[in-house]
């Protein structure tokens, strides 16, 4: 029971990971013009990438010091999630030893 919970749990902070990369391309491509974001479709695809990561984020930006234009924060979440997903995996790896 408790593998069956942390393989679901490791799966989903991957499609988390994709959520954020998605997010980090959606930011870029309003940065250097590339989509219009007054266009409905794209005002929407990132209205729900901003929902789903903002929770996460903003604690994060509160704690860590103002770079400028430079948002470190992503990089701070990938780092703990893919130190989560290997805690998960060394956990399940054992498991079955």
């Amino acid at each position: 029971m408790l593998s069956a919970i942390l393989t679901t749990l490791h799966y989903i902070l991957t499609l988390y990971l994709f959520v954020m990369i998605a997010m980090i391309v959606m930011s870029w491509l309003k940065a250097f013009g590339l989509v219009n974001a007054r266009n409905p479709i794209v005002a929407q695809i990132d209205q729900v990438l901003y929902a789903l990561t903002e929770p996460v984020l903003r604690p994060i930006r509160n704690i860590l010091p103002r770079t400028g234009m430079l948002d470190l924060s992503p990089i701070v979440v990938f780092v703990v999630i893919i130190f989560l997903q290997s805690l998960i995996q060394n956990f399940l790896i054992g498991q079955y030893l």
